[in-house]
């Protein structure tokens, strides 16, 4: 049993490290926003569940179960709305994103619909 605890929390803590890294690698607000999101979500999920089953059936995994299904809510929620605010506020794509590109061939359609 303490195999699979120390394994979830590992696992969790290896997530939150390749978050992070996207973090500060990545090249744009919008995969920035990404990549901590997914990566961290999931480690929280299983470093939770590891600390849950470390305390067995007691007060103390409510509440940690409780602070799970907060989290999981409240984070995609988050990257959402910041990254809303980073398309109302026209942040760019970097150059070489797909929705450069894609971005690009719109502006495109637009001037041609336009004239």
């Amino acid at each position: 049993m303490s195999f699979i605890i120390i394994g979830l929390i590992f696992t969790g803590v290896f997530f939150f490290i390749v978050g992070t890294i996207g973090l500060i690698r990545l090249p744009d607000t919008y995969s920035r926003i990404h990549a901590p999101t997914k990566c961290d979500t999931l480690g929280l999920g299983l470093i939770i569940s590891g600390m849950i089953l470390y305390n067995g059936l007691s007060i103390h995994s409510v509440k940690m179960l409780l602070i799970l299904i907060f989290l999981w809510i409240t984070g995609p929620a988050a990257a959402s709305v910041i990254s809303k605010a980073a398309i109302e506020n026209e942040v760019p794509f970097s150059e070489g994103s797909f929705c450069y590109y894609q971005n690009d061939e719109l502006k495109k359609e637009v001037v041609k619909d336009g004239q």
